[in-house]
């Protein structure tokens, strides 16, 4: 039977067959769970302390309301996840955080008061093409500021971002905010002569390649064009030799601090409108960081920043996490992009007509949390104490003392079933459980209980060579009174965290 022939099997699935989840949907254990919860706590903290306020929107919005991400009348599902309501009018799973928000803001109008400051931390959904790394449905953390025209507002964006990005531990040289404004980019391309759209949109794919192919492989893609190592040929720009020279004088104007990249801009530029406005947006944002206290090697001004330029309206900022990471090919690779930003002058008017100044800031939960998985920074997991039942006819003593740990404020379960000492080890060990408690005969007549500590126990064990020497050194292992064990268990748990 040929391809064309074949078709789906319309027969309803069975057994295991059922047990499937829809591509892009990631399942998420407690590891992953824990670990965003402290990334958006610790994000939100941030905020909270810069004045921002909380605000929750809800999942879904109408399709019609959703901006830059309007679906087709005819297409209510392109690009978004979407349903009928009773009332005939289709709703969809909100696409990001800003689109509600200028949804809430047109409705409250003039009541709400300017500026409005919120920050917002949810799930958002894409009815996009899954794969490696790229989900539909993905956690977003957002401050933005509505009715604040100051390019002020942008500078205390991006110091607040670098701030966040401090606060979860990351250090100098680790990450870096990247700057750039769409209107210093328009005046280059007003000054080589880009008139049309499609020469403009050529030449700003080109720049947003330069980390990849590096200056060379930018300069064929703003001239003639490329072809790449497979033989594949991508169409230039068709700019010519000095308009390709003015374009790279640009995009290399970066330098080891802001004050030098403006003044490197201020050659490269040119005299354009576009290009003077640009230049003086950047040099207002950068006094507004040195006022902010943004470290030099937190935030720099970056030309070749192109990312998002059909949306925003001015400044635009990209947060990149530059720590490597070794893959199992043995080849190096640079996380990248974890968040950005930037103003968004037009995205309110959609709704009232009225020009609404606003700027934003958005790190990506998801895909830092599992970018510091990749780097084996995601947390420890803190897992439960486990009371082992050593009896099996009355599993009460266990049930009891995993009660007595948790009045005490400790995170603790009794060990379900009737297996031996070596399997509920192995299961406290598959919990994470930083300690486990035993009680057995000894135990019970002495009115004592024993307590290992898992973490100091693994780390001894190791200079062990015989189990005859294990058994007694019992590594990790106290035995303490009843009445103590609380707190014993207490000071185990905490040395852990």
């Amino acid at each position: 039977m040929s391809k064309k022939d074949a078709q789906p099997s319309t027969a309803p699935l069975t057994g295991k067959d059922l047990a499937r989840k829809p591509r892009g949907f990631p399942d998420k254990r407690e590891g992953l769970i824990h670990a965003q919860a402290k990334l958006v706590e610790t994000v939100t903290s941030v905020y909270r302390q810069w004045g921002f306020e909380a605000l929750d929107t809800g999942a879904f919005e109408y399709a019609d309301a959703l901006g830059k991400f309007l679906p087709d009348s005819d297409r209510p599902n392109a690009g978004v996840f979407s349903l009928q309501d009773d009332d005939e009018q289709w709703m969809a799973l909100r696409y990001d955080l800003t689109a509600p928000l200028a949804r809430f803001v047109a409705e409250q109008g003039q009541g709400l008061g300017r500026p409005f400051r919120r920050y917002a931390a949810g799930p958002v959904w894409r009815n996009e093409k899954p794969g490696p790394g790229r989900f539909r449905e993905f956690w977003q953390c957002d401050a933005d500021t509505v009715g604040a025209p100051g390019l002020h507002a942008d500078a205390e964006m991006i110091a607040m971002g670098a701030e966040a990005l401090r606060a979860l531990g990351m250090q100098p040289g680790e990450f870096v905010i990247r700057v750039n404004t769409r209107r210093l980019l328009n005046g280059v391309l007003d000054g080589v002569g880009a008139s049309s759209a499609d020469t403009r949109l050529a030449i700003l794919r080109a720049l947003d390649k330069l980390d990849r192919l590096g200056i060379s492989g930018v300069a064929d893609l703003l001239g003639a064009g490329r072809k790449d190592e497979s033989g594949d040929f991508t169409k230039g720009a068709g700019l010519g030799a000095e308009e390709v020279k003015r374009v790279l004088a640009f995009a290399e104007a970066g330098a080891e601090t802001r004050a030098m990249t403006l003044a490197n801009l201020a050659k490269a530029t040119g005299s354009t409108e576009e290009g003077k406005a640009g230049l003086a947006e950047l040099e207002a944002i950068a006094l507004a960081l040195e006022a902010l206290g943004a470290p030099e090697d937190d935030v720099k001004i970056d030309p070749s920043v192109v990312r998002g330029l059909e949306y925003y309206t001015g400044p635009v900022f990209e947060a990149e996490l530059l720590r490597e990471v070794t893959g199992e090919d043995g080849k190096t690779y640079r996380i990248g992009s974890i968040g950005g930003g930037g103003r968004y002058d037009d995205l309110v008017a959609r709704f009232t007509g009225e020009t609404v100044p606003a700027t934003g800031f958005s790190i990506g939960i998801s895909r830092l949390a599992a970018a510091l998985a990749i780097l084996g920074e995601g947390g420890k997991l803190d897992g439960p104490v486990v009371v082992l039942n050593l009896d099996k006819d009355n599993p009460g003593l266990a049930l009891g003392i995993a009660a007595e740990l948790r009045r005490g404020g400790i995170r603790a379960e009794a060990y379900m079933g009737a297996s031996g000492m070596r399997p509920q080890m192995k299961y406290a060990d598959r919990r994470s459980s930083p300690a486990v408690v035993i009680v057995g005969g000894d135990e019970i007549e002495k009115g004592t209980v024993t307590i290992k500590d898992l973490e100091i126990g693994a780390e001894k064990a190791k200079a062990i060579s015989s189990n005859e020497e294990y058994r007694e050194a019992r590594p990790g292992q106290i035995e303490v009174p009843r009445s103590e064990m609380v707190e014993a268990v207490r000071r185990i748990v905490e040395a852990q965290r």
